[in-house]
């Protein structure tokens, strides 16, 4: 009897992952609002570039429109779907010294907040085929002596092209986590504070040892 229970168990992780992380990473859009917004703004600039002159013959309002297009785009993608659908961000902080650094962060989430499999396709998929769309209109502007488009075009180009360089750099060579970025950073701050504490300290103590003398 005790021979038989021991040949019917068996081990069983009690770890998370296994089949059910995978059945969440090949499940279907988990955040469709998101998915929607990440094409959204890049194809109707797209499409707007393209066939503007059908519906309005403004330059001016042409040229709006596409470039608050793009813009919300940008925004959107940088700060919003690049963060829901492949837990990446990046961006610029300043430090007390006034000096500019960018931080490019990939974030470990958990299992049930993870993206899946179609997101992120969709989402590099996106982000590498539409400024390819705008490099072309750029050669098509510069050949067909649009030049009217072509400060338009360039302003296409360097915006999602900041997007596909920032990911890009997030995901190959920027994998920090969120945690540690936090602390490092309050770290630095609080050993710039101790200096400026000890450089105050010994200015008073200089100034009382001169003014006794």
């Amino acid at each position: 009897m005790k021979q038989a229970l021991a040949d019917d168990t068996e081990d069983v992780s009690l770890e998370p992952g296994g089949e059910e992380e995978a059945a969440l990473r090949t499940a279907g859009i988990r955040h469709p609002l998101a998915t929607f917004f990440h094409l959204f703004f890049r194809v109707s600039a797209i499409v707007t570039y393209l066939f503007c002159d059908w519906f309005s013959n403004s330059f001016v309002a042409c040229f709006v429109t596409i470039l608050l297009l793009l813009s919300f785009d940008f925004w959107s993608v940088k700060n919003v779907t690049g963060r829901l659908l492949v837990g990446l961000r990046w961006w610029n902080q300043i430090d007390e010294d006034g000096k500019s650094h960018w931080i490019f962060e990939a974030k470990r989430v958990s299992t049930i907040a993870a993206s899946t499999e179609v997101e992120a396709r969709i989402f590099w998929l996106g982000l590498i085929i539409c400024p390819v769309i705008w490099t072309m209109f750029f050669f098509s502007t510069l050949f067909s002596l649009k030049l009217k488009w072509l400060a338009l075009v360039i302003a296409g180009i360097s915006l999602q092209t900041a997007n596909l360089y920032g990911y890009i750099h997030c995901k190959l060579g920027g994998q920090k986590s969120i945690s540690r970025i936090t602390s490092s950073f309050f770290v630095t701050a609080d050993v710039s504070k101790r200096q400026t504490r000890r450089i105050s300290e010994n200015c008073i103590e200089e100034h009382g040892n001169t003014a006794s003398r």
